[in-house]
């Protein structure tokens, strides 16, 4: 059985650490944590400028966002009106 850090041990800290970013950046797609994740591959170009695979994992997270935006924007007044109502019939 290998150990973890014999997988890695050919690779630069550059490489390491846009690994770890990227890595990190997915798993935290997997939780739908999508600011986190876009702040991991924006991290990671600081090792690696450029990375077309980072760059377009900041503009689906960017997407993302926006999407989620627009939901909390349309459910926030549903949501006031419902506790107004039930207010008004307590």
């Amino acid at each position: 059985m290998s150990h973890h850090g014999e997988t890695h041990e050919h690779l630069t800290h550059e490489e390491l650490k846009f690994r770890e970013h990227t890595e990190r950046g997915a798993n935290f797609i997997k939780i739908d944590l999508f600011r986190s994740a876009r702040e991991e591959f924006k991290a990671a170009l600081q090792y690696k400028s450029g990375d077309p695979e980072c760059v377009r994992q900041i503009d689906v997270m960017n997407e993302y966002i926006a999407r989620d935006r627009k939901l909390v924007l349309l459910i926030t007044p549903l949501v006031i009106i419902l506790i107004v109502a039930v207010a008004l019939l307590v």
